[in-house]
């Protein structure tokens, strides 16, 4: 039986140091990094996604950023086969592939061998979801969505239908939201796989949180995020991106600057509490405490001592 593909993977939340140490992990293993960040993706969506700069890479090769347009949508299923094929790829070039992000969802499809398909479909009652959106509105179908399966809900914009509709269809036929009869399944995972959490106490987490924002602030996010506006940008998925529509609420007229700064770094803060839940529910995690970070190259010896274990690999020497 052929051996699995080995694979590191590097999840947590905003502000919690992926960046840094996948960086440090690439070089001491050979590796190139593919991005793990939902938002990432989006050319001219640099500053509000806190997307690594070419200095940042420090000569390591990374991948799916800057691929869509901030109007063209991006699904799980399309992450999913891209990600996949850039392992094979990383792997044929005798790299070590290591996935970084904290978008949840999209790196569970990823290393575990889930199949959309065998989800089972209705399609009466998903014709009757289609002619309610019709008259009812997207944003009162997707409020449905919210009320039975909040989770899916916050991956899904409110007016990609489809996807809101298949929640709603999976909800209705096994009584369970999309992530619960996922997993059921109990999928395995697909790669010989390093998962690798990082956490940090959580006042020091939202203090960092807070800081990214001024600092993002500082390096243009309103400019950003004006030309964003001016080019008539809306009803995106892109736009719904933490950052941006807090911005495009002050750019409308509808709040304060300083109203719009402080619910960015709200919710950026819930959005990182968020990804903590999920992460420790979801999948089998090895978490590493980085609350002591001026102690960063003990920690980068403590991690690598579990990376090579868990993956049989060796570092390099540099």
């Amino acid at each position: 039986m052929d051996s699995k593909q080995k694979l590191l993977v590097i999840i947590g939340p905003t502000a919690v140091g992926k960046t840094n140490l996948s960086i440090e992990m690439a070089k001491r293993y050979n590796g190139e990094i593919i991005s793990g960040d939902s938002m990432q993706i989006y050319r001219g969506m640099d500053i509000g996604t806190a997307k690594i700069t070419t200095e940042e890479m420090q000569g390591i090769p990374h991948h799916l950023i800057d691929i869509k347009e901030p109007e063209e949508n991006f699904s799980v299923a399309e992450f999913q086969q891209l990600v996949r094929a850039k392992i094979n790829e990383i792997a044929g070039r005798g790299k070590l592939p290591i996935i970084v992000g904290g978008t949840g969802l999209y790196i569970q499809s990823v290393i575990y061998d889930y199949q959309f398909s065998d989800v089972p479909g209705d399609e009466v009652f998903r014709m009757e979801l289609e002619e309610r959106a019709k008259q009812i509105g997207n944003e009162a179908l997707y409020t449905e969505l919210q009320a039975v399966d909040p989770e899916s809900a916050e991956q899904i914009h409110p007016n990609n239908v489809r996807r809101v509709i298949r929640a709603l269809e999976i909800f209705h036929l096994t009584g369970k939201t999309m992530q619960d009869y996922q997993s059921k399944q109990q999928p395995d995972l697909l790669y010989d796989t390093a998962l690798i959490g990082l956490t940090m106490d959580r006042e020091m987490l939202y203090e960092r949180i807070n800081l990214r924002v001024d600092i993002m602030i500082e390096q243009g996010l309103l400019d950003e995020v004006k030309s964003l506006y001016q080019k008539g940008l809306r009803e995106y998925q892109s736009i719904q991106a933490i950052g941006y529509k807090e911005i495009y609420d002050y750019l409308d007229g509808n709040v304060t600057w300083d109203t719009a700064v402080s619910q960015l770094k709200q919710n950026s803060r819930r959005y990182a509490k968020r990804q903590l839940t999920w992460f420790r529910n979801k999948m089998d995690v090895q978490w590493f405490d980085m609350t002591n970070v001026n102690d960063f190259a003990k920690k980068i010896a403590e991690i690598s001592q579990y990376v090579e274990g868990k993956l049989q690999v060796k570092s390099n020497t540099y």
